[in-house]
Order: C-alpha cells, then structure tokens, then sequence
C-alpha cells in the first residue's frame, strides 16, 4: 500500500530544476466539481488565492473558474502566459476531461500540466505548509477522488501514503447523516452538528464508536444504515432501537445535542486512534474544519491543521505538491496570513459609493479610522469591518468580519437573531492580540487561523458568558501584528479604551452567502441587516 509521491513522472521539469530554476510560476486548481478555488505561487512565496464563489457568487461543476483565475493572476501581477506550471486536482471534470485539457493548453501556452490526485493534494496542503519536518498526515472528508481518508508518514520534503480510507466507511459521510438526522442539510451544516454537540452528553458515544467500528481504522457497520432511506440519513430500525425510540419517528429535541456529542466524541476518539503514536499531526480534508476535533487532538499532539482544510484548500495543496515534489524544491513556502484576495483602495471604493447615491464620511488617517470604529462599539453598535486583501478559505480573520464587544450584554443575542438569522447554539469568536491570548485562554496554535477552540480562564467567565460554548470552550482568534497589524491594532485600541482588547467576530456574509468581496457586496449585505455601521477601507457609514 505504501508508495512515494513520484517525481519520476515530470523529468523535464525535474531536470530544469537541477539547473537552479527557482523563480518558478506554479497556478493550482482545486475542487473544481465542488467550491473551486486558484492560488498562485509565484517565486517561491503565495502570491494569491481566490475561490470562485466569492467573486462571481456563481460556479458551474467542472468548469474553470475563469473569474478567479482572472483576479489570482492580477493579483500576482502577471499574465497567463508567464504560469510556468498548472498543478490541477483531481476531480476536475464532470465530462470528457479532453475538453479540460485542451481549455488549460489555450489559456496557459507556456504552463506544463501536472495533475495532483484530490487526498495527495490535502496531504501536501497540510504538511507543505505546517511548521514540521517530520509528521503523521491525516486527510479525512465526506469522499473525493474516490477516497475518503489516508494517512501519509511525512519527512523533509518527501511524504509517503502509508494506509487509504474508502466509502462506504467514512468518517464524514456518517457525520453528515447525523447531520440529516438532525434535521439541517447535509454536506452544508455539519459544522451546526458540532456546535450543538457542546450541549450534550457522551451518553451515545459508545453507539457511534460501534457504528465506526471501533479499531484503529474505521470499518462502518453497515447494518445500521437502509440504503433505500434517501431521507434523515438513512438509519435503520435497529439504530432507532439503540436510540430508544420507534422507527423513522422525528429525533426529540432534548435528545439532539446528545446525539450530536455522540457522534462529534466518537470521531474524535477515532481520529486520534487513526492517527498513531507520531507526535506531530497535520490534518486536512473536510473534516478538518471541525474545530472541536482540532481542539481535541491539539491535547495529546503537536497539530497543524491546513485552515482552508476543504476542497478550495487543495488549490493550494496542488502548488505546493508542484513546487516540492515536480520541482524538488526544498525550501517551503511560509502560510504567512490567509488574507490573498483582492482589496480595494479608496479610489475604487468611492465611486461605488458615490454610484448607490450613500451618504459617509471619509477617515482621513488610520488613526481617525480606529478610534472612529472604537467609538461605535462602545456605543454597542455593531460594526461591518471590510479592510485590505480578503481572505482565503471560509473565516473571517479581521479583513471581512461583523464586530462587536463582549462588553455588550446584547451582542450575540443581537448578532445571531438580527443579523445572522442563526441557531443560538452557534456563538462567535473572540479575537485577541496574540500576546495577550494566555491572559484570556487556553488556546492552541491553530487559533491563530480560527480553526480549534479554547477554554476561558475562570477569572473571565463572567465577561464572555456569552461566547462560551459547554465546558468553558470558546471559539479563541489570536491575531498576531504580523498576520493583520490594523486588526491588530484596533484591537488594542480596544483595549486602551476599555480595558479588554477583545472583540467577538464573525464572518461578514449574510443568509448563506459567501464572505463579501467588494464593496458592493459590503454595502449590499450592510443595508440587508441590523448592522449599524461600516467601515469600508477609510469610508464610514451609519445608519
């Protein structure tokens, strides 16, 4: 079952790398059947990333993201005729994959193709870009490219699949039929599963360690799943017994979080068997935007978890597999900060503004910026905060985010009802200096990319009571100077005035839509909601 990735398949390339050809171009595609997504790897640094969905709120399975590609390349300050190689993931293709093909020829003449499978992808997403020599890497998600998990031993720059994971016995498939069952949509709302989990109980873990099979690899017991259930997951009579209850009958709603724990405390035990006794894990795939499990594994190893974990993250993946194992570059590629889209100076977002016929005011100076925006929250206004280059992958990291202060008895009440229209269960992120995270909570490395949570310090309980989820956990955002100095220091200006440098953030999209782009999108979304100000670049609107 083991076997290398294979530089042997691309000795052209490879010999043009022994001659010192570093200032490579690398274009990778990703999820292309399903939230497609373009990075840019230009001399040895990410130069762009930018998913479909966001700036042409539109994809069709199978096609190039042809907006993307468009915005990733201007972004990198380049034209298609300068990609050196275009990495593309597979699946790719809804038909004959000839079409594909010929398509990528026309629009990159000079970029050698080189097609990366979907999970060899993931694994290099996560492991490329962790800070690890040497690690156990763990791909998990619903299903792609016919697999729905491996596992890889990592070292230097070489990775090796060590043991694959195929449906029907999957970990992300049984979550979003829980997912079903629970009455949200699946392949969407898993991550509703794992927030309601935190009001339950271990009652039905042992049910769901039996339904995964219990060993050191899933093995799924089929027999309590009836294929012919299209609906509500498809479980069958005999889990309805286990449960207590008659057949197909609607789940009460006192035993929903119950259920929900057992199946999020299940997949944690049996990841954490999955991925052995190595010390150091990276993790990507679907599944790895389970913030819960991140959590949970970062309390027995040294866990990176590639933060655009999903389908769009094997964009990334794809490049990063062509710089290290096509090219054999040994030098890697820092993920200094997600924010790799487009951003928009005040002379473009003026006329948009001026174009909607919108009354604001213009911030002279960063300066007047913050403490304009300090102003409003303490005020318990809530805030639309749209600043710099977007971010890569779904959360906002503090260049898109909706805003308010924890010092707001109201602010999640009013986020979730009259904002985000969302479940209560469902709460924000806290976003700290990362220097002062310690003060605050305990929280691992990956909260500086929002991808585990943490637990609040027991002298702090009172003041984030409604951030926190069962067991003390938060949602923890550390925000280093270096990865967003305006966030940064707003946050400290925050503080300053107030004496908490914390502020609950969310990510700035409403009813289902992708995180805004433009400035358009802002004011669209602003005027959509209960949101009582944004700040647009250094424009100002109140309502």
């Amino acid at each position: 079952m083991a076997s290398a990735l294979p530089a042997v398949r691309y000795p052209e390339i490879h010999a043009r790398s022994q001659n010192g050809f570093h200032r490579v171009t690398i274009l990778g595609l990703g999820g292309l059947i399903n939230d497609p997504a373009c990075t840019i790897l230009r001399h040895g640094k990410l130069a762009s990333a930018v998913e479909q969905k966001k700036v042409a709120r539109h994809t069709q399975p199978g096609e190039l993201p042809a907006e993307a590609i468009a915005i990733a390349l201007d972004l990198a300050g380049i034209s298609a005729s300068q990609v050196d190689c275009v990495a593309l993931v597979r699946p790719f293709s809804t038909g004959p994959e000839s079409e594909l093909h010929l398509s990528l020829r026309e629009r990159f003449p000079h970029g050698q193709l080189v097609v990366v499978e979907h999970h060899a992808a993931h694994a290099a997403s996560a492991y490329y870009a962790s800070p690890f020599n040497e690690a156990t890497v763990l791909t998990l998600d619903r299903i792609g490219d016919f697999r729905c998990g491996a596992r890889w031993t990592a070292s230097g720059n070489e990775m090796r699949l060590q043991r694959e994971l195929y449906y029907p016995d999957s970990l992300g498939d049984v979550y979003g039929r829980v997912t079903e069952l629970l009455g949200f949509q699946g392949n969407a709302d898993e991550h509703k599963v794992q927030w309601l989990s935190t009001a339950g109980t271990g009652d039905f873990q042992p049910l769901f360690e039996e339904i995964l099979g219990g060993g050191d690899w899933p093995q799924v017991d089929r027999t309590f799943f009836v294929s012919d259930r299209p609906s509500r997951g498809g479980f069958s009579p005999k889990f309805y017994d286990r449960l207590g209850l008659e057949d197909v009958v609607p789940i009460p709603d006192s035993m929903r979080p119950l259920i929900a724990a057992g199946v999020q405390k299940a997949l944690e035990s049996t990841v954490l068997r999955m991925a052995g006794d190595a010390p150091n894990l990276c993790l990507a795939g679907g599944l790895g935007f389970n913030a819960l499990l991140v959590g949970a594994l970062e309390r027995s190893k040294n866990v990176f978890v590639q933060p655009v974990a999903g389908n769009a993250g094997t964009s990334l993946g794809g490049a990063l597999h062509a710089w290290h194992a096509v090219y054999r570059q040994e030098d890697r590629i820092s993920l200094e900060d997600l924010c790799l889209g487009p951003g928009y100076s005040a002379q473009e977002i003026k006329p948009i503004l001026e174009n909607c016929k919108l009354r604001f005011r213009y911030l002279a100076t960063t300066g007047d910026l913050i403490a304009s925006a300090v102003r409003e929250l303490n005020d318990d206004k809530i805030i639309a905060w749209m600043q710099g280059r977007m971010e890569f992958g779904p959360r906002a990291l503090g260049n898109r985010s909706i805003l308010a202060s924890p010092r707001n008895p109201y602010s999640t009440e009013n986020l979730n009802i009259f904002i985000k229209h969302r479940e209560p269960f469902r709460k924000f992120a806290a976003s700290v200096p990362a220097e002062l995270v310690s003060e605050y909570f305990d929280a691992g490395p990956n909260a500086r990319f929002l991808a585990t949570v943490g637990r609040v310090k027991p002298a702090h309980r009172k003041t984030f009571e409604s951030a926190i989820l069962g067991d003390d956990l938060v949602r923890v955002h550390a925000v280093a100077h270096a990865d967003n100095p305006l966030y940064h220091r707003l946050l400290h200006a925050a503080g300053t005035a107030t004496g908490l440098p914390v502020l609950y953030n969310t990510s700035f999209n409403l009813f289902g839509d992708p995180l805004v782009c433009t400035p358009r999108d802002a004011v669209r979304s602003f005027y959509s909601s209960g949101i009582d100000a944004l700040f647009v670049g250094n424009f100002l609107l109140e309502k």
